[in-house]
């Protein structure tokens, strides 16, 4: 069988939490040379309707 690489899914590194390493700033050195990326966090708050 050919293995194509093309269809891999994304993987996280074991014993990498997520939330936590979104939620680290940027320091001032990584901000100066442009090594960040600015993160969003979009929430779904569903209300049931009374």
């Amino acid at each position: 069988m050919e293995k194509n690489d093309k269809q891999k899914e994304p993987t996280i590194a074991n014993g990498m939490d997520d939330q936590e390493e979104l939620d680290q700033k940027a320091s001032k050195e990584e901000i100066t040379k442009g090594d960040y990326t600015r993160v969003v966090t979009l929430s779904y708050d569903e209300v049931d309707p009374s």
